[in-house]
């Protein structure tokens, strides 16, 4: 990479190209049969050594190893220690290593149901049934995979009943679970349990071919940091879930944090899969319930180092899906451009008004302004905020280039309305007025530098010899 080389260009060309091959792709696929993109089976891909990484897991009555956490992580380390490959756990699935087992090329690591979301009992007991009515909380249906008559839970016509599994040791309840909409229970009324067993399942949506909501739609919704129309409930403290009371279809999950500060309170719909269970840890950040993620609120409860991580895994497992290898760079670059601006929240002696959106090269230099030129002035403060390309490349200092992209009239319109400058300092603006672009020979690290013309002596030169 060269001074003066335009990487957001590069950038742009290299996350769009292999757009083409996600279109198409996703237009041939969309009509072949369910189940292709299920995976069930975890391999490692390189040789090395496995360490979990905060994973909890019980052993079931056959010896194996079941997960009971979602934060935890497994990862393969090379023989220098180094970090080869990281993986986050699923729910329920069944570790086929141990913690510093030695593993090679191809071994599996863990296995879970891809058809199936579960829910596993951490402790030994006796199944109770609590709020389970016939036909109001719960009827009896054909499970489609085994073909056997089970009990599953229906949206509640009474708000006040929420089916939920007691594991008790006699008339002591040590785990309550409870059950969400759709949920099929494994296990009957007042039957025993070990733990690892799985005490019901609630079915994917991943039997529908993954290409018709994934590929470049799914690109698209990230780049334009789109939120989804049900996000996920996030957690925006560290602390110990407790559940409240049920008022309208709506629980209430309470997080407890360990200092003793005050605790935050959510409300979700009992037809969601709960992702917790009273007495979990959680930590911010980390979804309440089962659906995607908004990365606003990521961005609020983890900051702009977690969202850019979760981003940079989002579009890359888009593209790596379907078999497209993108550099890391290109994507980070577009990603930096996303999150380089402040949201105002205290004015201060500043020119910027409450609310405003500006880019921290300008939120930076309006603050030296004031510490320099101000001996009592009070900076601006802001938080950090995530515009998606769109906005992004419309909320830029040059009108010519926003009037360029999208909404010409309104953009020149306000231009002409706060008697706004160009200075003409990016490509496209430069481009629009016919003039030399800042970029390449044209980078103004190049200005001193002037090319000289060959004389026609040196021409005459080399032809003669």
């Amino acid at each position: 990479m060269d001074i003066g080389e335009a990487v957001g260009i590069i950038a742009a060309q290299s996350i769009g190209e292999p757009g083409t091959q996600l279109t198409m792709r996703t237009f041939h696929i969309g009509g072949i049969a369910s189940g292709l993109t299920a995976t069930s089976k975890l391999k490692a891909q390189n040789e090395g050594t496995v360490r979990f990484n905060g994973i909890k897991y019980v052993e079931d009555k056959d010896g194996y190893n079941v997960v009971t956490n979602r934060t935890g992580t497994i990862s393969v380390l090379d023989f220098k220690g180094r970090e080869k490959e990281i993986y986050p756990m699923v729910y329920g699935a069944t570790l086929v290593v141990k913690d510093g087992q030695k593993v090679k090329r191809g071994d599996g690591l863990t296995e879970w149901d891809p058809y199936s979301m579960v829910i596993v009992t951490e402790v030994g007991g006796t199944v109770n049934y609590r709020d389970f009515k016939d036909a109001v909380t719960c009827i009896k249906d054909i499970d489609e995979q085994t073909n056997r008559i089970k009990t599953r839970i229906i949206k509640s016509k009474d708000d006040k009943m929420q089916p939920a599994l007691e594991i008790r040791e006699g008339k002591k309840i040590l785990r309550e679970y409870y059950l969400p909409s759709d949920a099929i229970l494994n296990v009957e009324d007042g039957v025993p349990v070990t733990p690892g067993q799985i005490l019901a399942k609630i079915p994917r949506e991943t039997a529908k071919t993954k290409d018709i909501t994934g590929g470049l739609p799914r690109a698209q919704d990230l780049f334009e940091a789109r939120k989804p129309q049900n996000p996920a409930v996030i957690s925006e403290i560290d602390g110990k879930v407790k559940f409240g009371s049920l008022t309208k279809g709506l629980r209430k999950i309470i997080i407890e944090p360990d200092d003793g500060g005050k605790a935050e309170e959510y409300s979700v719909s009992t037809s969601n899969y709960l992702r917790v269970q009273e007495g979990d840890r959680v930590k911010a950040g980390e979804a309440l319930i089962e659906a995607p993620s908004d990365p606003h609120k990521i961005l609020d409860a983890l900051g702009e180092t977690e969202i850019a991580k979760y981003l940079l895994k989002e579009v890359q497992s888009v593209y790596r899906g379907q078999g497209v290898e993108i550099n890391d760079k290109h994507i980070e670059v577009i990603v930096r451009q996303m999150l380089k601006w402040i949201k105002i929240e205290e004015v201060g002696d500043s020119k910027f008004f409450y609310g405003q959106i500006v880019s921290k090269f300008d939120f930076n230099k309006e603050n030296r302004r004031i510490a320099e030129t101000m001996e009592d002035g009070h900076q601006a403060t802001g938080s950090p905020c995530l515009l998606g390309i769109s906005k992004a490349a419309l909320n830029t200092d040059s009108f010519i280039s926003a009037a360029a992209f999208q909404q010409t009239t309104r953009v020149l319109t306000d231009a002409a309305f706060y008697g706004k400058t160009d200075y003409l300092k990016g490509i496209k603006e430069n481009v629009t007025m016919g003039r030399l672009i800042p970029a390449g020979t044209g980078f103004k690290a190049y200005k001193p530098y002037e090319v000289m013309e060959k004389h026609p002596h040196e021409e005459s030169t080399k032809e003669g010899a």
